[in-house]
């Protein structure tokens, strides 16, 4: 139940309800009277709702007291006539104040006993439900049955729709999804289109580069001619002769070790036994002979056939090897056959596979290992292996890498001390951990003369063999192939340079014999002296013209069968 619509609060006659408007259409508040106790309702309904009217009777004092208090029956008279004109009707006010005041003067006057009390209780929920709300005053010549009501007799007061900002909330947080997505979105095709445009940029800086360096298929590139001047032209190169002796089983393995100060990179050049020098006495000798007879004069007979600057001659014994391979913490090489162990000899056995961890025992047995009808090419394969093997272990520091060689224990040629040759070993061990290292094995025909091809990739690649770089002071080198198919001609000839102050250089024999002989020179300066050597042989100038050479010589002689020996 509704407090303010309860008969017996004090305070409820008090309150201020609306009660009409003004002229101007302000709303006009006032006291709203207690309603008259009305009869208690039938006895079924009381049944039917369940309620319990017994204890009412105990608020009978409470009515009574609420019955002596005229002076708030005046306050309400003073108050429904402070609205003349408005409000409620005071003629129908003062015809319900004295009957509610009947009503209260008569309730001490009651003698009934108590069990009346819940029936005159419950009479007031039916009379408040009767009870009319008096009708509030209109202005004066107001029309009552149309009700015509004017805009200016209402206030219009703008409430504040609670979901608006729900829905302002919403709209915000849509939008800013949108413009977090649009944002995404343009990141992402910015992304693209750097990532386009790098791609770009590195095709077409690749393409340039190939272009300027020449090596597109259509298209030659400034670079190209530079390059290849380079490459022809004197490159800076130190190099030493290395004689591996086999101190168990004899023989000897030869090699040269050439570090490339201009383009950075190594090589080990294997040197067949087979390859065929000049004497010191001007007759022909092989490399593998020569070693085995002390080696004297052989670094400048390679020089002689090669057109290289050696710079120094290390001798490297089989107890060396093994020495330097345990200082340096063993090896690992690719071994590309199994190596039985010797015990007349004392080597181990190796096996066959990949990186296989070699002692110095070990090492020294497959880098001096020959199979049974293999040729001496295999052979200098695995020497070649040791040496990359061995290089790529020698310290990166010259002044370590000396004292590596000096820990050896070798007397070393006077030419070659252990500063000089600790420090090339390790600039060719840079090479050898960066992978900038290659083997070549120097092929020669069965007469130990140069093939075209080793004369060509090998001598003039690898080791820039050429006629400057010839000893300096030596005498004029020149190459003889003989064409003539007559054994006894190319003795003669050979003799006849000789005899005539020039290093003569064995070229063997031609692939097929030739009617005529020819003399060739590569560079204009050597003009001269290859009409002296046609001259010397008995050859007219015509013979003579620039060419290619096919021997590495200033000056390369092809006997013809026209020669005629004097």
């Amino acid at each position: 139940m509704n407090d303010r619509q309860d008969p017996y609060d004090p305070y409820a006659a008090q309150e201020q309800q609306l009660v009409g408007y003004d002229a101007y259409g302000r709303p006009v508040y006032g006291q709203v009277p207690v309603q008259p106790v009305q009869p208690a309702p039938p006895q079924y309904e009381q049944q039917q709702y369940g309620y319990d009217y017994q204890d009412y009777g105990q608020q009978q004092p409470q009515q009574q007291y609420y019955a002596q208090q005229p002076a708030a029956q005046e306050y309400g008279q003073q108050e429904y006539a402070q609205a003349p004109g408005y409000g409620y009707d005071t003629q129908q006010t003062q015809q319900w104040i004295p009957q509610q005041a009947a009503s209260q003067q008569a309730a001490p006057e009651q003698t009934a006993p108590q069990q009346a009390a819940p029936e005159a209780s419950a009479a007031a929920p039916a009379e408040r439900r009767t009870a009319q709300v008096p009708e509030p005053r209109r202005p004066d010549g107001e029309p009552e049955a149309g009700r015509d009501y004017r805009t200016e007799m209402f206030a219009f007061i703008d409430q504040p729709d609670e979901d608006s900002e729900d829905v302002i909330d919403w709209l915000k947080f849509t939008e800013s999804r949108t413009e977090r997505r649009e944002e995404a979105r343009r990141r992402g095709r910015n992304r693209v289109v750097a990532l386009i445009v790098v791609l770009a940029v590195f095709v077409v800086g690749g393409l340039g580069y190939l272009w300027y360096a020449g090596k597109l298929p259509f298209l030659d590139g400034p670079g190209q001619d530079k390059a290849g001047a380079t490459a022809a032209g004197a490159q800076k190169r130190d190099m030493i002769v290395v004689h591996l002796h086999n101190t168990k089983k004899g023989g000897t393995s030869s090699a040269l070790l050439v570090d490339n100060v201009t383009t950075k990179q190594g090589a080990t050049v294997l040197l067949p036994n087979a390859l065929s020098l000049t004497g010191q006495d001007g007759s022909a000798t092989g490399l593998g002979k020569a070693v085995e007879e002390g080696g004297i004069g052989t670094r400048e007979a390679l020089d002689s056939v090669l057109g290289t600057h050696i710079g120094g001659t290390w001798r490297l014994d089989t107890p060396f090897l093994e020495n330097l391979v345990e200082l340096v913490g063993g090896i690992e090489v690719d071994t590309d056959a199994a190596v039985p162990a010797d015990d007349a000899a004392k080597t181990p056995a190796v096996a066959q596979g990949q990186k296989q961890s070699l002692s110095g025992a070990m090492a020294v047995a497959y880098a001096t290992y020959r199979g049974q009808g293999e040729p001496e090419a295999k052979q200098l394969e695995r020497m070649g292996k040791v040496l990359q093997a061995v290089l790529r272990k020698v310290p990166s520091d010259p002044k370590a890498a000396a004292v590596t060689v000096e820990s050896i224990g070798q007397i070393l040629d006077p030419a070659l001390n252990a500063q000089t040759l600790g420090a090339l070993l390790a600039r060719l061990g840079e090479h050898a951990k960066v992978g900038a290292y290659r083997t070549d094995t120097l092929a020669v025909k069965q007469d130990g003369t140069l093939t075209d091809e080793a004369n060509k990739k090998v001598v003039k690649e690898v080791l820039g063999g050429s006629a400057a770089e010839a000893q300096p002071g030596a005498t004029p080198r020149v190459g003889l192939k003989d064409a003539t198919g007559d054994e006894k001609a190319q003795i003669a000839a050979k003799a006849a340079l000789t005899n005539g102050g020039y290093t003569f250089v064995d070229g063997g024999k031609a692939d097929k014999a030739a009617a005529a002989s020819q003399i060739t020179y590569q560079d204009d300066a050597q003009r001269e002296r290859a009409i002296e050597v046609a001259k010397t042989l008995g050859l007219p100038e015509t013979v003579v013209k620039k060419a290619e050479n096919a021997v590495n010589a200033e000056v390369v002689v092809i006997l013809g069968k026209d020669y005629k020996a004097s």
